[in-house]
Parts: C-alpha cells; sequence; structure tokens
C-alpha cells in the first residue's frame, strides 16, 4: 500500500539530477544560507566576525537581504522588532566568543517578550572544542552553557550534514507558542569547509498548534457565563498571537471589563465603554480586579508589572490562559489553561452562552474616573501633554518603541495604543537601548510608513552607533530622545529611597549635531512645538532625531489601603 506522503518523499527525475551535480565552491556557510532561505527568510541581520566569516561569504551568493549593525546587542533588537512586526523568525548571524555574549541582553528581551529570533553564531574550530587545549581568539570553555539560561533552545552542530536539520528544529522551536529566541551554534571548520552535499530546498518546520483542553474550556466558559463580577487581564500573548479580534468578541458577548499588561497594549481598543485601559499601577484598579468573583487571565504570566509590583491579592476563581507552561498558576492558583490565546478564545467563543450585565460600562467608568482623579491631583501636566503630543503625531497604525525611560513608564500606563501590536518596549528585560535599534528592525520589516522611537538621554547613549545604521539604510524612523541630564527613572528612585542620588548624572554630546555629522536630520524641540516637529519629521522619508530637554517626573506610587 503507498500512502500520498510516500508520493511526496520521492524525488523527481529532475530532483535526483540536480542534487547529484551540485553547483561547486558551496561551504558550510551556504547551507545556513539555503536552509534560511527554504525555510523562507528573506532577511538576516548581525554583525561579522573572524569564526563566522563563511556565513557572511555565503551571504554573498544568496538573495537574502542583509542589514548589518555596529553592535551585536541591537542586531538582536532589531531582529526582535522585526520577528514581532512580520510574525516570522528573524535570523541573527553572530560571530563566537565577544560577539556572541554582547547579544545576550537582546536575547533577554526577546524571551521576556516572545519574540522568534533565531540567532545563529560561530565556534572556534571543531578540534578545540571542550576545554581550552589549542587557545583560540575568542574561545569560551562552553558557550552554548552561556545562552542555555536565556534562549528558549539551543542547537549545537559539529558537521556539515547537521546544519540544514539544526536550523529547522531551532525555526521550528522560535515559532511554536510561546515565541522565543534560539542558539544554534557552528564550528568555523564546518561553516569553511567546502560540501558536496546538495543545495538545499524547501525545508518543513511548522510550528506545532498549542491547542486547548476541551474540558478545561468547558469549565472555563461555565464559570465566565455563571459570574456576577467577571474580569480580564489582557496580556501580550494576545497580542503575539493575533487574537485581539477574538477577545473583544469575547468581552462584547459575556460584557467582561478588560484590562490589558503594559505587554498587552492595543490588546482591547482603549476607548471601549469594556476598557478599563492599561492603568494595572493603580490601586483602583487593582481592586477592581481583587473584587473579581471569576478573573480572566490570557497570554499573562501576572508577574512584577503586571500585579502592582506584586501586590495583587485576587479574591476570585483565576482561569488562566497561557502559552507557556511554566507561568501557568506560578504567581496564583487558577484553572491553568496551557494554550496559545487565539485558539484558547475562539473555543471560548464556541461555547459560552450570551451574558448581560448592563452595569458593567458603568462600573468601568467609575473606576476609570477614580485614577483619572488621583493623576490630575499630582499636577502632573507637563508629562500628560508630552504623550498627548506623541499621540497626535505618531499615525494610528504606526509602531512605536519606548526604552526604559519616564515618559516609556507613562505611556506603559497612559498611552493609547490604537492597534494591536504597534506599541512595544523593552519592559519584558528591562535592559536600556532597546528602542532605537528595534525601530530600525521595524523600519525593515515594513519600510513603507514611519516608526518612532523614544528613548532617555541615558538609554539613547547605548545606541548612538546605529544612527550610522539607520542613514546606511535610509529607514523610516524618527527618534524621539528626552534629555533630562542623567538617568532620569533612576535618579527618582535614588531621591525617593536614600535621598540622593549617585551615579545618576552625564555629560552628554550635543545630540542634534552628533546626529547631524551621521546626515540624519535633527532639532532641538519643546514642549510646546513638539507636537509639530514630531509630526513634520514623521512625515518626511529616511531618519531623522528630535531632542528634547525636559525633565520629567513619575505618578506616585499606589499604595495598599
Amino acid at each position: 500500500m503507498t500512502h500520498d506522503h510516500d508520493l511526496e518523499l520521492r524525488p523527481t527525475a529532475a530532483q535526483t539530477a540536480e542534487a547529484l551535480s551540485p553547483p561547486p565552491g558551496r561551504t558550510g556557510g551556504d547551507l545556513v544560507v539555503e536552509t534560511l532561505r527554504g525555510l523562507g527568510s528573506t532577511t538576516v541581520f548581525g554583525l561579522p566576525g573572524q569564526h563566522a566569516l563563511g556565513m557572511f561569504d555565503a551571504l554573498r551568493r544568496s538573495d537574502l537581504t542583509y542589514v548589518g549593525l555596529r553592535v551585536e546587542n541591537n542586531a538582536g533588537f532589531a531582529a526582535d522588532a522585526y520577528g514581532r512586526i512580520t510574525g516570522e523568525a528573524a535570523p541573527l548571524l553572530l560571530s563566537t566568543g565577544p560577539g556572541a555574549l554582547t547579544s545576550l541582553a537582546a536575547l533577554q528581551e526577546a524571551a521576556a517578550g516572545s519574540s522568534p529570533v533565531l540567532a545563529i553564531g560561530s565556534q572556534v574550530p571543531a578540534a578545540g572544542l571542550g576545554g581550552g587545549r589549542h587557545g583560540y581568539l575568542h574561545e569560551l570553555r562552553d558557550q552554548e552553557a552561556s545562552f542555555r539560561g536565556v534562549v528558549k533552545s539551543t542547537h549545537p552542530v559539529r558537521t556539515a550534514s547537521q546544519i540544514p536539520s539544526a536550523i529547522a528544529a531551532a525555526w521550528e522551536s522560535a515559532l511554536t507558542a510561546p515565541h522565543g529566541p534560539v542558539w544554534v551554534e557552528i564550528p568555523e571548520d564546518v561553516l569553511l569547509a567546502e560540501t558536496v552535499l546538495p543545495v538545499v530546498t524547501a525545508m518543513d518546520a511548522d510550528p506545532h498548534d498549542l491547542v486547548p483542553r476541551p474540558e478545561l474550556t468547558a469549565v472555563a466558559a461555565h464559570l465566565l457565563a455563571e459570574a456576577e463580577r467577571p474580569a480580564v487581564i489582557a496580556g501580550g500573548g494576545v497580542v503575539r498571537a493575533d487574537a485581539a479580534g477574538k477577545l473583544r468578541a469575547l468581552a462584547e458577548r459575556l460584557d467582561l471589563p478588560v484590562v490589558t499588561t503594559f505587554g498587552g497594549k492595543g490588546a482591547f481598543p482603549w476607548e471601549h465603554p469594556l476598557s478599563l485601559q492599561s492603568w494595572i499601577e493603580d490601586r483602583h484598579t487593582t481592586d477592581f480586579l481583587e473584587d473579581a468573583d471569576v478573573l480572566l487571565v490570557v497570554g499573562s504570566g501576572l508577574g512584577e508589572l503586571s500585579s502592582n509590583y506584586h501586590t495583587f491579592a485576587p479574591r476570585g476563581r483565576i482561569i488562566q490562559i497561557e502559552a507557556d507552561a511554566g507561568k501557568l498558576e506560578s504567581n496564583h492558583p487558577a484553572l491553568g489553561i496551557h494554550a496559545d490565546a487565539r485558539l484558547a478564545l475562539t473555543a471560548l467563543l464556541e461555547t459560552v452562552p450570551e451574558r448581560e450585565d448592563p452595569k458593567a460600562p458603568e462600573r468601568v467608568r467609575r473606576v476609570l474616573d477614580l485614577v483619572r482623579e488621583r493623576v490630575d491631583s499630582q499636577h502632573l501636566n507637563l508629562e500628560q501633554e508630552l504623550l498627548a503630543s506623541v499621540r497626535a503625531a505618531l499615525p494610528d497604525t504606526a509602531p512605536s518603541f519606548w526604552d526604559m525611560t519616564i515618559l516609556a513608564y507613562w505611556a506603559w500606563s497612559a498611552f493609547d495604543a490604537r492597534r494591536p501590536g504597534t506599541m512595544h518596549s523593552a519592559q519584558g528585560a528591562g535592559g536600556l537601548g532597546y528602542a532605537f535599534p528595534a525601530a530600525l528592525g521595524a523600519a525593515v520589516a515594513d519600510p513603507t510608513g514611519p516608526v518612532l522611537a523614544v528613548s532617555g538621554d541615558g538609554g539613547a547613549m547605548y545606541s548612538l552607533a546605529e544612527l550610522a545604521t539607520a542613514a546606511q539604510y535610509g529607514l523610516p524612523v524618527t527618534w524621539l530622545i528626552v534629555d533630562d541630564g542623567g538617568y532620569g527613572i533612576l535618579r527618582e528612585y535614588m531621591k525617593d529611597t536614600f535621598g540622593e542620588a549617585t551615579g545618576t548624572e552625564l555629560t552628554r554630546p550635543d545630540f542634534v549635531a552628533l546626529a547631524e555629522s551621521f546626515g540624519v536630520t535633527a532639532i532641538r524641540s519643546t514642549p510646546e512645538s513638539l507636537k509639530d516637529d514630531l509630526t513634520k519629521a514623521l512625515a518626511e522619508p529616511g531618519p531623522s532625531v528630535v531632542v528634547l530637554p525636559a525633565h520629567l517626573r513619575m505618578f506616585a506610587p499606589t499604595h495598599l489601603g
């Protein structure tokens, strides 16, 4: 008996002839780029280095588009954003030792933010692995171990024939929910050695669907339908799974108030009558969620930021839908449903009856009124006006990327991300220097519209080298740098805690002159002219910098009470 898949595996005569006569002069590096092409890649990010030159030479013989950044960490941030915007695995080519290790902070952010980054790094020649016998440049005793605790999976290669399978397995891992970064490691001599292996053609590395168990969604549907005061916390998993439409449909069918986490910005319409927006750092919102008799948590582990710094103490029943099994019930007991957010919400929509609660919009308005009164009482008009200016200047569909800076901390709570997947920040791992290189990666993914990056002057210093990248590729990124003379948020934290700040004041360059020296248009703005300055910068082709000298303050933290 012959099965259909048996026929599919049987090569044609033309395929056999082509496989028996591969073109000469190919190396292990060619196997890398051929595999990436066979998996569907069109673009790779990275930075060349001595042991990785076999991969980079092979790029010359391929039709892959290479985008080179100036620092490996920034290349990782760019790949992260490319993966978020496209939903595809983003290849990141790295060298050995210092080059590889410099990418780790970016890969930590990709892991925290569930971004499918496919990092492929070189290694010292195979003979030198495992003990420093040869003393190679860049050599690490166990390079793979440096990545194992950061990425989702590691895939070491030791021979040329292992390359296609290792990269395909890594690709599948990166794109299986929850998405995440992966690490492939190939020795220098394997990359450089000529190969007579056939040219790699189409590869099959489809990610696995993470389907919810039906008995669990049946219980969840019953709990939600019978609840008196249900509510929803929507996290980044909703955005990553492209499940915002499903979430809205479920909320409207059951009259569920919805709050989004900082990572879930845009998962639910900001002005919707059932929207609690994203004021999860406010005690009024926390009180409301604690009072819910059934709380549906979708795509969030209820970590530090999503639980109001672990002050959240729910009294009702929690239903937690989460693709990362390690996050299920990790902070609170729950009916844990290990599943992709979109598939689980679809299952609930197919199961739940309609539930009417005409008082739900009124309860939502009451919470938002209390939040607004508290913020307004602190006389922080400048900060709110600046956010309003940014929102007014930025097209609804344009993505924005935010560094760890005071204006971003405000944006987490107060910025209306009008479309899913349009607001991204470094709050997953909390590293500095994310915004600008990530925005460059987003512009590579879609160069047809503007992209905004927002940094403080301290975070901007991590990324200045990438002004050269922006200019080299003509990427349409506008970089807003809020210059307050140092690490503003750390200054506030230290003064509040110790009465005085240490190590937070910084000497800075003239950012406008520096940008112009790279051939990048730049302007010094004011709070009054920011909206117009940003609007103009975002409308012009190519990169631009807007510098805003301003000292911002955070809204006061809330307390239990």
